[in-house]
């Protein structure tokens, strides 16, 4: 009987594991460090064209010897690629928080999120409700939902769905430092969230979904197309 009981918890720890395993491989991730990166987000170009896709990004930067580490979409957005809530570039605010609380669509699961870097270049993760500027953010992006709140998994998500898609989202780790992260296969918002959470994020933010692409060439993951309105970008200088 002790031998049965044994086993059985030998086998159930070893297939948890195992499903935590798989888990991980299925996202592709990338930590900046927004002390000592260069860390933007982009719309549009000195023309006032919208940049659209991660290639078109990684062209634009190396017009000025920059190489592009790490690209993503950078939040939801409208039919005509304006993004679809709060949006800071530069110091510049060019779109207004989003304050619709009822309506259609993941951006509205409450509570949504901000992602913001401030002029200390520290980086947050927040409820659109905690959010502040007070002139002091270089970059936000609004987006929705919140992954992660305070070390819990958004309580909205159900364990198990079967509503899954490929996603992408952004978290904040306990050391300060940013965590990029996307799907490579469909998964739900639990797990995903799960993922935040268990490599140490307190906040993260969901930031869209089977539409999403990265490029992050160090990862041997290059996806450089794509039709977005926000993009984050993570890049170097070439000297």
């Amino acid at each position: 009987m002790k031998t049965s009981i044994f086993l059985l918890l030998f086998l159930s720890a070893n297939f948890a594991t195992q499903d935590h395993s798989s888990k991980k491989e299925n996202i592709i991730s990338y930590v900046a460090n927004p002390k000592t990166q260069n860390i933007r987000m982009y719309w549009k170009d000195s023309l006032n064209t919208t940049i659209s896709s991660l290639g078109n990004l990684k062209k634009l930067l190396a017009t000025k010897n920059e190489t592009l580490l790490l690209a993503m979409n950078g939040g939801m957005y409208l039919k005509d690629r304006r993004p679809q809530g709060l949006y800071i570039e530069n110091g510049i605010q060019l779109k207004k928080i989003n304050k619709v609380k009822e309506a259609y669509g993941n951006f509205y699961l409450q509570p949504n999120g901000i992602f913001s870097i401030d002029t200390s270049n520290i980086a947050r993760v927040q409820k659109t409700t905690d959010f502040s500027n007070q002139g002091k953010i270089k970059y936000a992006t609004q987006s929705g939902p919140m992954l992660v709140i305070d070390g819990k998994i958004h309580s909205k998500f159900t364990k198990g769905s079967k509503n899954v898609h490929i996603r992408n989202g952004v978290g904040i780790l306990k050391n300060g430092k940013i965590l990029f992260a996307m799907s490579k296969t469909k998964v739900n918002l639990y797990d995903f969230a799960d993922y935040f959470l268990s490599q140490g994020c307190e906040n993260a933010l969901y930031l869209d979904g089977f539409v999403s692409r990265t490029y992050c060439p160090s990862k041997d993951w290059e996806q450089l197309d794509g039709n977005f309105g926000v993009l984050i970008g993570v890049s170097t200088y070439e000297y």
